[in-house]
């Protein structure tokens, strides 16, 4: 009997930063090293990676790390991954290419080369346990999922898919291979649930292609297009309707231009001619109405880039009257008061905004119908429903057992907690480290709960820095208190309460020196106190106060 045990990292009760790991007779396999883009309060972040702390605790033991597809929810994570633990890296040929680029951008890490590619014919026998691959259909061509052979039967991982009658070849689901693996016996299935709690039939793509094609069509003026920069699926249909319309192309953003010429080189993505795509510097050779502008933004995120158009801080392109600004992404639910008020903004400078959702529903996820028939096709044994919110993992169950699922072979999981399998059934076995690490730059984890607390008493209060000089051995003041402040009041008009505070801080100083004790910090304590206080009664708001007491020798 093998020893199996799966733990998940991230992706679950969450969208994004998917890291699950399946342990089978002493090897890791690592399926998937994703991050996830900040929340509006993480201020400051860049990107939010799983805790992976438990990989690097036992690296010698990981097999490799399996990459289902090229998005920065399965590959972001990979550099921070990589730079603790050098270990191989599993994945189609497209989605290496774009790991690559994730590692290269990191100094650490920017020589790795254990890269393998594989596609859905491969099979690797890791000692007992055999890794092979499936098509699966989502927004970018080769998108895989895994599954592990074990004497136990197969861990069916995934990864982010949907079911499309009318996919391309490079994006289509090869059902019969899911069919072939559903009979040789699924012990567990690890299944996206990122659109469970949906029973709304997603547009095809071709659907979606005819849909930007019209709306392209339709437009005399130039059109502004914000994708996020690895759906090329939605990109190539782009390319198709600016062929069909006679326009060209010009791409913005840093991370479209390098992941577009990739999958042009790699022939994931095709040009009818190469004149259609042109630099930003050539645009005024061109009038409006044959112009495409494909924005995605700094990061993927398109919606940035419309803010900064919006109010003539974009480097290449001021949105003006007779703009049509096309948004072909369905932007997340953390974002949309974001992108309401770029809305807003886009029509002040002139521009119409049009939501590709506002005529279809677009999702690179499968509904509820979709997740049926994947448990229909490989009928496993157990379920651990992942990759969404918590809604959604439930949505998930509930959809597995209306086709016949017993709810105790159905497990909701915990970012952390491991599961083994003993004596024909999965149980609680522990938990590892687990949770989110912040990346503020170089800076890897030190943004932490208070950082993050301090940073939004900043953004909402303010700062107020109060500066005075003592004599410790005379116990006197020899430079009385002096305040500056940033963000918290209007000085002209508020005069009176600097002065007093001023004042109360030289008295509190005073009063301190008196005492037979004497501590920097508890000085600076009494200060901070007093005045958080005074500050307090006199404006309601608190904000963040720092005390600076130097000595005079």
């Amino acid at each position: 009997m093998s020893n199996i045990s799966l733990t998940t990292l991230g992706g679950v009760r969450e969208n994004g930063k998917n890291m699950y790991i399946a342990e089978i007779d002493g090897s890791i396999f690592v399926l998937d090293a994703g991050l996830k883009y900040p929340e509006n309060e993480q201020l400051g972040v860049d990107v939010v990676i799983p805790n992976m702390d438990y990989l690097f605790e036992n690296s010698d033991r990981i097999a490799g790390v399996f990459l289902t597809h090229g998005h920065a929810d399965a590959i972001g994570a990979l550099p921070y991954l990589l730079a603790e633990a050098k270990v191989p890296v599993f994945g189609s040929e497209l989605t290496i290419e774009l790991a690559k680029l994730f590692v290269k951008g990191n100094d650490a890490v920017k020589k790795f080369n254990d890269f393998h590619v594989i596609d859905e014919d491969t099979e690797i026998d890791f000692g007992g346990t055999v890794v092979s691959f499936f098509r699966t259909t989502h927004s970018i061509p080769e998108s895989l999922g895994v599954v592990l052979k074990t004497a136990e039967g197969s861990i069916v991982y995934t990864g982010d898919f949907k079911f499309d009658q009318t996919a391309s070849e490079s994006y289509a689901t090869d059902f019969a291979r899911l069919a072939e693996i559903g009979r040789d016996g699924v012990l567990a299935l690890l299944s996206d649930s990122a659109n469970a709690d949906s029973n709304i039939q997603v547009a095809s793509e071709s659907e979606v292609g005819d849909e930007i094609t019209q709306t392209i069509s339709d437009w005399d003026g130039r059109i502004i297009v914000a994708a996020v920069a690895s759906n090329l699926s939605r990109i190539q249909q782009v390319f198709d309707a600016a062929d069909a319309t006679g326009r060209r192309v010009v791409l913005t953003g840093f991370d479209i231009e390098n992941i577009v010429r990739t999958a042009i080189r790699l022939k994931k993505l095709s040009l009818a001619n190469e004149s259609l795509l042109i630099k930003p510097k050539d645009m005024s050779r061109f009038e409006d109405h044959e112009l495409i502008i494909l924005e995605t933004g700094r990061m993927g995120e398109p919606i940035n880039g419309l803010r900064k158009m919006s109010i003539g801080r974009h480097r290449y392109v001021e949105i003006k009257d007779g703009d049509l600004v096309y948004i072909v992404t369905t932007p997340s639910i953390a974002k949309e008061a974001v992108v309401a008020r770029v809305e807003n903004m886009i029509y002040q400078a002139g521009g119409v905004v049009k939501l590709i959702t506002q005529s279809l529903r677009v999702s690179g996820h499968g509904n509820a119908r979709d997740l049926q028939l994947m448990i229909n096709l490989l009928q496993p044994k157990y379920l651990f429903p992942i990759q969404g919110e918590y809604r959604e993992l439930d949505a998930h169950a509930k959809a597995a057992m209306a086709v016949g699922m017993l709810p105790e072979c159905i497990f909701i999981p915990k970012k952390g907690t491991s599961m083994a399998y003993e004596n024909g059934d999965f149980v609680p076995a522990g938990a590892v480290s687990a949770g989110d690490v912040l990346i503020d730059g170089n800076a890897i984890g030190d943004v932490g709960n208070v950082v993050l607390r301090d940073r939004k008493v900043l953004s909402e209060d303010g700062i107020f820095i109060v500066a005075i000089t003592v004599n410790r051995r005379e116990k006197k003041i020899v430079a009385k208190a002096r305040v500056h402040t940033r963000g918290f009041v209007y000085l002209k008009k508020s005069r009176d309460i600097l002065r007093e505070s001023s004042e109360l801080i030289n008295q509190t100083v005073e009063d301190y020196l008196q005492g037979d004790d004497f501590d920097w910090a508890d000085l600076k304590g009494k200060v901070r106190d007093n005045l958080t206080k005074y500050l307090f009664d006199q404006t309601k708001r608190r904000p963040a106060i720092l005390p600076v007491v130097m000595e005079a020798k």
